[in-house]
């Protein structure tokens, strides 16, 4: 303990080994070896010791803790909430516990169980932002948009400039049909700040959907430009120019998305329906047949591949497509118009 008190962790590690060896069932030498490779990120083995000290002695303190610390920091959340459960029963209102709990939730993306603990959490710490902005992505996930809303004018009172708070605004209103509302959020976070990750994509996006192609692609370019690694930005701005016949921009945008996602059907699609436009269709052929490989359920990307048959003189592999086509929009026709009367919707 004292060179533990020293920070001579290693040294201390060698003694606590000896006790280890001398009697395997020392729970408090197994303990301190949990809490030293817990110091020293490695989890796993924490949680063994921690686990071999409580079975040598279920009333050591603060051994449980530790292993569910230890299982919390391993990704393990399952593992870990039985145990922070019990520790909240013992100690009702725990701040720490309450926390642990919402976030093992949160990481096993089960929003809607970690909502109740975070909003207990954040009511006790007005003050903590990050608490607020992991509570209102547990609402967004979770459809309480209303929730969202709220925790986002808390995050704003707190941080007038949280571009955040406005792009988690902006995805409540859209997940809600509020496409005007959705793109004001979206244009509030860019101008609290143009560099935050993917403000500049998820006005792109709502843009795009609105078929305003060309302010669409200067907010995909302006969200290359802080991250030429966002790919997802890289294909909708090639897409964006395809969309308005610019093919000389497209082009090299589109080759860039398809070398960094090479499993992105819409990147192939595109580079396929450029192809077409531009009279390549053998080239055309092979990359509108690798977004059918990775999307086959996509009835524009068989239409565009029988063209390109058709073009190359296939007339059968064109007749083939364009019959799948055409009944791959009859079904979706169908889809639409039992769900508009009510009917359910036939099996497949």
């Amino acid at each position: 303990m004292a060179l533990e008190q020293q920070g001579r962790n290693a040294d201390a590690e060698q003694v606590w080994q000896a006790l280890v060896q001398a009697n395997p069932k020392n729970a408090e030498a197994l303990a301190h070896l949990g809490l030293l490779e817990a110091r020293q990120e490695h989890y796993d083995a924490a949680a063994e010791y921690d686990r071999r000290a409580m079975k040598a002695n279920p009333n050591l303190p603060g051994v449980r803790l530790n292993l569910g610390l230890a299982l919390f920091k391993a990704g393990k959340f399952s593992q870990a909430i039985p145990i922070f459960t019990a520790e909240l029963r013992l100690h009702p209102g725990d701040q720490r516990m309450t926390i642990l709990l919402g976030m093992c939730h949160y990481g096993m993306g089960d929003y809607l169980v970690a909502v109740p603990y975070l909003e207990k959490a954040a009511a006790k710490d007005p003050q903590n932002l990050e608490l607020r902005l992991t509570l209102a992505h547990s609402c967004l996930w979770s459809k309480q948009y209303k929730c969202v809303t709220d925790v986002s004018k808390q995050i704003l009172t707190l941080n007038p400039e949280s571009a955040e708070a406005d792009m988690l605004t902006g995805e409540a209103l859209d997940a809600q049909g509020d496409d005007a509302g959705a793109v004001e959020q979206f244009r509030a976070a860019v101008r609290a700040n143009p560099k935050q990750p993917d403000v500049h994509f998820g006005l792109g996006y709502l843009l795009w959907k609105e078929r305003q192609f060309a302010e669409a692609a200067a907010e995909f370019a302006a969200e290359v430009a802080n991250d030429p690694a966002q790919t997802q930005a890289l294909a909708y701005l090639g897409d964006s120019y395809l969309q308005m016949e610019q093919y000389d921009k497209a082009e090299p945008e589109l080759v860039r998305a398809a070398a960094a996602a090479p499993a992105m059907a819409m990147v192939h699609r595109d580079l396929g329906v450029l192809y077409a436009k531009t009279a390549r269709n053998d080239v055309a052929v092979k990359e509108l047949e690798k977004a059918i490989a990775l999307n086959a359920e996509d009835a524009s990307t068989h239409f565009q591949l029988a063209r390109a048959y058709r073009a190359l003189g296939r007339a059968n592999d064109a007749k083939v497509e364009f019959a799948i086509a055409g009944r791959m929009n009859k079904q979706a026709d169908e889809a639409l118009t039992q769900k508009m009367s009510g009917a359910p919707a036939p099996k497949p």
